[in-house]
């Protein structure tokens, strides 16, 4: 069911009757914000979910009870035969397994939005790319800075600062906000897209070590067969299944994170029902389908069983924590993710307005878009991945990592929640005033007229 306009952008929309000007975060089709309205509220329970998850870890990791939690994390399952090492434990099964089911709905999403959604406008595509790269190197260098004196490998973690957790952050948005403008929700989902996006990128690059070509290349084969089924709109997930399991355990025998297959399979499935239609009038594909089907398994439980279980670190009182902040890894992530997406993502932002000269749309303020960038300092999932990946699960930085991120990430949301909890009064009020002599009736038409002008 289509989410409403708030009043303000209705009357916007009715009264405005001249040539629409490009603005930055100016509204998309009604279409896309009603799926990016759907998007979000599942990505909602499922941040929920995850966060209830990261709180029993730490819960349990720091009580007497620490090494049945271990234990647990370590307990060994899988089987090395067929030359496939599948001898994994419960934790390493939540990483490498797990996340590629999160990482098959990222492929979707994103193929998603660059074939038959709004950023398959370049003009659209411009904002979000530009302020992702943003977000993502600044933090980058911010770590950088506090790791590169001391060296040892430290600054090997210098991607963690700079994912968003996308399911966090709209958890913590939902909470905090009821009538923020749609414009800034489908931001920051398209934002965390592009931004998941750069960290396969990474990870498949930057974190690799040795490459097991005949993996790799044997991997080939059940990812093209899985492609040519689904081409076909096979829907069958006993054929399609097996295929993709064979793709997921040989790219992970590659050597190349095993998510990246997730990622993989998720580009070899069509967007649009009739390819011969041309266009995203088309209607919806299988892409549409298999998100359907599996976003609820990813939100509601292969996130929240990776929180459960990359989150339970010891942290040993105060003066553990405070320890652990010491270390500039742990520092440089928290500035990174505080400091550094703040700087990246509103600075690129600012200065794409000023070399373009586009205003800021008019339902919108400045403050508005502060408040999005310092949310987007949420890195949780894809971070604590990148910190197993860059320092071992076991090691000293290891745990220093889980802090770092999780006292960034809560700092971020806190700090956002400040910021939006006021906007969103003042829009409440807005709403609440424009109300009173406002008709509404067949607004969701004039939206849609407006777009297509």
């Amino acid at each position: 069911m289509p989410v409403p306009l708030h009043r303000f952008e209705v009357l916007l929309l009715a009264n405005d009757r001249g040539p629409i000007a490009q603005a930055l975060f100016s509204r998309g089709s009604w279409a896309e914000t009603s799926r990016v309205s759907e998007v979000l509220r599942k990505e909602t329970v499922g941040g929920a979910l995850l966060l209830f998850g990261a709180v029993v870890a730490m819960v349990w990791a720091n009580s007497p009870w620490s090494e049945s939690y271990t234990a647990l994390r370590d307990l060994q399952v899988g089987t090395d035969s067929l030359g496939l090492h599948l001898n994994l434990t419960l934790g390493t099964w939540a990483a490498d397994g797990l996340l590629a089911i999160f990482f098959f709905v990222v492929g979707l999403e994103l193929k998603r939005e660059f074939v038959a959604g709004d950023l398959r406008d370049p003009k659209r595509a411009a904002l979000p790319i530009a302020a992702a790269v943003g977000g993502m190197v600044v933090p980058a260098l911010i770590f950088v800075a506090f790791t590169a004196p001391v060296g040892d490998g430290a600054m090997s973690g210098w991607a963690i600062p700079t994912a968003t957790d996308i399911a966090f952050a709209v958890a913590v948005l939902a909470v905090i906000s009821t009538h923020l403008p749609a414009a800034l929700r489908t931001f920051l989902l398209t934002l965390a897209v592009v931004d998941d996006l750069l960290a396969i990128t990474v990870i498949a690059i930057f974190y690799t070590d040795d490459i097991n070509l005949v993996a790799l290349g044997l991997a080939v084969i059940p990812l093209a067969l899985f492609a040519v089924l689904v081409q076909r709109r096979v829907r069958s997930l006993w054929l399609l299944l097996p295929l993709a399991l064979a793709t997921w355990a040989l790219v992970h025998e590659s050597g190349i994170h095993a998510t990246v297959a997730g990622v993989l399979l998720g580009f070899t499935v069509p967007v649009l029902r009739s390819q011969a239609a041309g266009g995203p009038d088309a209607g919806p594909g299988l892409a549409e389908h298999f998100e359907h089907l599996i976003r609820p398994v990813s939100a509601g439980f292969a996130v929240p069983v990776f929180a459960f279980f990359a989150a339970g670190v010891t942290v040993g009182g105060l003066s553990g924590f405070t320890a652990a902040l010491a270390d500039p890894v742990a520092l440089g992530i928290v500035v990174g993710l505080v400091v550094g997406k703040v700087i990246g993502i509103f600075g690129t932002t600012r200065i794409l307005a000023a070399v373009t000269r586009a205003s800021l749309d008019s339902a919108l303020k400045w403050i508005d878009v502060f408040g999005m960038a310092m949310l987007a300092g949420i890195g949780f999932t894809v971070s604590l991945l990148i910190g197993e990946l860059a320092y071992g699960p076991d090691s000293d930085r290891g745990e220093h990592v889980k802090i770092g991120v999780l006292t960034g990430s809560i700092t971020a949301a806190l700090l956002a929640a400040v910021v939006l909890r006021m906007r969103n009064r003042h829009y409440r009020a807005i709403c609440a005033e424009e109300s009173q002599d406002a008709d509404l009736d067949g607004i969701p038409d004039v939206y849609q007229r407006r777009n297509e002008a």
